[in-house]
């Protein structure tokens, strides 16, 4: 179920997010550490792009240290549904 801002990233949160840079979109979903799973872009809570996103809403811009570098996303969207 969705939190009490359904616009914004939590746990259990579905996201579409645009790389600044490249303008490329990826998806993912924020679920606990014992669900993680990269071939179906199920990120972990505890990772430092979920992290990142919590209390995101929809426009935000935010930036991320991956392996990479330092990246900047656009929150696209939010959603919560299975």
């Amino acid at each position: 179920t969705a939190p009490g801002d359904p616009e914004a990233g939590s746990f259990g949160a579905r996201v579409e997010l645009e790389t600044l840079a490249s303008g490329e979109t990826s998806q993912y979903r924020i679920v606990g550490p014992d669900e993680t799973d990269a071939v179906r872009g199920w990120i972990s809570i505890d990772s430092p792009m979920a992290r990142a996103l919590l209390k995101k809403r929809i426009d935000d811009e935010f930036s991320v240290e991956l392996p990479g570098g330092i990246t900047g996303f656009l929150l696209v969207d939010v959603s919560y549904a299975d």
